[in-house]
């Protein structure tokens, strides 16, 4: 693509004069709790789909519509045709957002958002709505008419998996068919250093269950010549890490990146951000972007057993638990939840029988290709924008469609933007968006579609 800018101050104005009322809507969809996975919430799921489709549709758009797959959650798609001889940008969101964690915790009410030292607090504030209304504001800022064509498209389950995605862009794949595709739901280093993420790990699980006697035992009776099965169970949990806390799954991709290079994360404030307790070390080895962009990370997210207020003195018969391990890029997802199991199947001691039964987490890892024309644009834009150069980075967690895109748009340029930053606490107590980032970014992706659009016609 041949592209050159029109006055940037003019659309750097448009922006500015966007964004209060951009916050202000903003505002209107963190106070939905559309919150897909409870099914509590899935009045509200809807609501907040109306809500978006009410947005997008005050923006002139050829079509606005919801629609939804194999009794999945409502989606919206809006259309702005491509001017003649111009590409198509496809631009990615979601409006559904996680569980609070318990409203008790927050600082504020999670769903009443408040507005606090330059951040915005509130659930999916962020994670992200905040993708959402960059998305709208740039369009408001080209008053409806973007430079490019652009298709709008905002998910409705991406908190619960994407479950339905590849149903959805199966039956709709003409419609959501681009020459580029935006994805504004990851991360920025820090409020004014732009990135463009080209890894996600991958994620698998599995439940593994210890089976050591017929039934509870007598603690002081057999106890001794005869084991029991929580503690067949933790000697395998145990074997998952090394004495530096590194995977030891054998076999498992670990890759370096170029990408973990080219930032650092500041161990002080990482330890911070995670709130890890006095003394409490961190695990592995490598930089820190290293650790968490490019590594297997392994973690049990839950036990069956009796709870200590119900113990009682017997040997229990069975134990289990739910193993979860984020994949480095390039990770072969179902291999690696084998040798997972094959590896916790040889470290059960004592004879106890196993059962080992994949989880429902499964997503694959991605690694994008970020040259060509439209990261050479991104680069440009953003890096303008933020007055910052823009940088490589990976994540640690995952985002299953991202693949799923790339493999169903194979032409397609995919490139995935931040709208949170280090603090935004993304799935925790307290997430917020950076105000003052928010609306950089939405100049960042104005200048992105000026970029694109092609000028040698």
């Amino acid at each position: 693509m041949a592209a050159v800018t029109s006055s940037r101050d003019s659309i750097a104005a448009a922006v500015e004069a966007v964004i209060p009322g951009a916050r202000a809507d903003l505002e209107r969809l963190v106070r939905i709790p559309s919150i897909w996975a409870d099914p509590a919430h899935a009045a509200d799921t809807e609501a907040s789909a109306a809500a978006v489709a009410e947005l997008a549709g005050a923006l002139n758009p050829a079509s606005v519509q919801i629609i939804r797959a194999d009794g999945g959650a409502p989606a919206v798609v809006a259309q702005w045709p491509a001017p003649e001889g111009q590409p198509t940008v496809l631009l990615y969101a979601h409006h559904d957002v996680q569980p609070t964690g318990g409203d008790e915790q927050w600082t504020s009410p999670p769903f009443e958002p408040t507005g606090r030292d330059g951040r915005l607090y509130g659930r999916g504030a962020a994670d992200d709505k905040a993708g959402v209304m960059t998305h709208l504001a740039v369009l408001r800022a080209y008053e409806g008419r973007p430079p490019v064509g652009v298709t709008l498209f905002v998910e409705g389950e991406e908190e619960s998996g994407s479950p339905t995605l590849p149903a959805l862009l199966a039956e709709h794949h003409e419609l959501l068919a681009a020459d580029v595709i935006v994805i504004a739901d990851s991360a920025n280093p820090a409020v004014d250093v732009p990135a463009l993420t080209t890894s996600l790990r991958g994620l698998v699980d599995v439940v593994v269950e210890v089976s050591l006697l017929e039934r509870p035992l007598h603690s002081g009776v057999f106890g001794g010549p005869v084991g029991d099965a929580l503690t067949a169970l933790t000697h395998a949990l145990a074997s998952l890490h090394d004495e530096k806390g590194e995977v030891a799954v054998d076999g498992l991709q670990r890759n370096e990146g170029t990408d973990a290079a080219a930032v650092t994360m500041p161990e002080e404030a990482f330890r911070a951000e995670a709130g890890l307790v006095e003394g409490a070390e961190l695990l592995g080895t490598g930089t820190l972007a290293e650790r968490v962009w490019h590594k297997p990370a392994i973690a049990v997210l839950g036990i069956d057993a009796p709870s200590v207020a119900e113990s009682a003195n017997v040997l229990l018969p069975k134990a289990r638990a739910m193993v979860s391990m984020r994949l480095a890029p390039g990770e072969d997802t179902l291999g690696a939840r084998e040798k997972l199991s094959a590896h916790l199947r040889a470290h059960v001691p004592w004879g106890a029988k196993v059962d080992i039964t994949p989880g429902s987490g499964v997503a694959e890892p991605v690694a994008l290709d970020a040259t060509g024309s439209a990261y050479d644009a991104a680069r440009r834009a953003f890096t303008e924008a933020y007055g910052n150069t823009t940088v490589e980075t990976g994540i640690g967690g995952s985002i299953p469609f991202i693949a799923e895109f790339a493999r169903t748009f194979p032409g397609a340029a995919v490139l995935v933007t931040g709208v949170g930053d280090p603090s935004s606490r993304w799935h925790g107590i307290d997430e917020s968006l950076s105000l003052s980032m928010f609306a950089t970014g939405v100049r960042a992706e104005a200048f992105f579609l000026e970029e694109l659009r092609v000028t040698d016609m």
